[in-house]
């Protein structure tokens, strides 16, 4: 087992961490008042292949699969809002690659990005007035009509929402069965039916535009329906008969697939407030002494280094199994979510304590991380959310680690 990062998953982060430094920081506080989308870093980023097709295939081609958790966090400490305008096409490019056929993902996996000269924006449509968390509770649905499909309802909190190219949208066929009772579809941008809604006033992350998307009579043709109609017949007909597939719901499986990344994204914030903090305290003294050789202020940044150090590392480990093809059966997705949104939370707040008075200024930056990692213990499943999936997940582990020692003949530890 080695530890250390390829040389190209190094050069990676020293390019990312460039453009954070050099192109995303500089624009951070602007972007985070007026909360305009930040076009012009995306513009820059595609430029650089950071943000596009390029940039998508090659996450694909790391067999170590930390290209992806490297970007989010790198991307992060330069900006979360920033960041979060630009991820949120993958999000939608991931939704695309979960549930559509071969001939879909080439069609509409590139118009979420768009290209260098023409950049495109996704969104993935999910959450609900009554349904955040709770998938299976979605209420917008969608009615065939001969050959095509009519969507009704409206989704919030919606990355990107309002001015994506490709809408990526989680709809219920068939309210009785559930998460199983849903598809996904693909809504362009013009479809007649598909409006922005309000646009939302946040807290934090403030470069990201968050909004509603409102679908009234909302007719897409039939190949819009991601997996194709004979796929959703089957998955309909094996839920109606009660056959289990073994598999989760479409939006289940995209949040599963991207929890490392938003274990990390939370993370470079926390290091963004670690590092300024480190560096602020280079010049100051506690009566008389320099602020870093007092044990009180040492205590608490080895505490924060060794909590951003430990959650990397589930992160990094969730990555790799997602990418090897290795099951997260004991929930090491969600643990990743779960570790990196707690400590963003814990370590702004406790930096902001040591810190001192001069934290609630306006000039002090990290007031704007703070506000930034509230976000990431609620969305793509709350922290209490990742905290009974990782309980559930476990106790299943340890069912199937008893029966296999049964089945060896060797006693079970009491």
């Amino acid at each position: 087992m080695d530890f250390r990062l390829s040389d190209e998953q190094a050069e990676f982060q020293r390019t990312v961490h460039a453009f954070a430094r050099d192109v995303m920081r500089p624009v951070a506080d602007h972007y985070d008042r007026t909360q305009e989308t930040p076009w012009d870093v995306i513009r820059a980023a595609a430029e650089q292949d950071l943000y596009g097709i390029t940039y998508i295939q090659k996450m694909g081609s790391d067999p170590g699969g930390l290209f992806g958790v490297i970007y989010a966090e790198e991307t992060h400490w330069g900006c979360a809002g920033i960041a979060l305008a630009m991820s949120a096409s993958s999000l939608a490019a991931a939704g695309i690659a979960s549930s559509g056929t071969p001939e879909q993902m080439a069609q509409w996996v590139p118009e979420c990005f768009g290209t260098k000269d023409d950049v495109k924006l996704g969104a993935y449509c999910v959450t609900e007035a009554g349904a955040g968390s709770d998938v299976k509770a979605l209420r917008t649905t969608a009615e065939r009509d001969g050959n095509d499909w009519v969507l009704n309802g409206t989704k919030i909190f919606i990355s990107n929402g309002g001015i994506a190219d490709v809408n990526v949208v989680v709809a219920t066929v068939d309210p009785t069965l559930g998460h199983r009772g849903q598809a996904s579809f693909i809504v362009p941008k013009g479809t007649p039916g598909l409006s922005a809604g309000k646009k939302e006033d946040k807290l934090g992350i403030r470069a990201s535009r968050t909004g509603e998307v409102v679908f009234a009579d909302c007719r897409i043709p039939m190949e819009y329906l991601l997996g194709g109609p004979q796929k959703l017949a089957a998955k309909l007909e094996r839920a109606r008969s009660g056959q289990s597939t073994g598999k989760a719901s479409g939006a289940l499986a995209t949040f599963e697939m991207t929890r490392p990344l938003v274990g990390a994204s939370a993370l470079g914030i926390a290091r963004a407030a670690y590092d300024w903090t480190l560096d602020h305290l280079e010049t100051q003294e506690i009566e008389g002494v320099p602020a870093l050789e007092t044990q009180a202020v040492q205590q608490v940044l080895a505490d924060v280094a060794t909590e951003i150090d430990a959650s990397r590392l589930l992160c990094w480990r969730a990555a790799w199994m997602a990418r090897n093809g290795v099951p997260l059966t004991g929930g090491q997705g969600s643990m990743s979510k779960l570790k990196g949104g707690d400590v963003a939370m814990w370590a702004t707040t406790t930096l902001m304590d040591l810190v001192g008075g001069y934290a609630q200024s306006s000039e002090c930056p990290l007031g704007k991380w703070f506000r930034d990692a509230k976000i990431y213990q609620i969305f793509e499943g709350t922290a209490q959310v990742q905290r009974l999936v990782i309980s559930r997940l476990q106790r299943e582990e340890r069912k199937r680690w008893l029966t296999q020692n049964e089945l060896a003949g060797e006693p079970a530890a009491v």
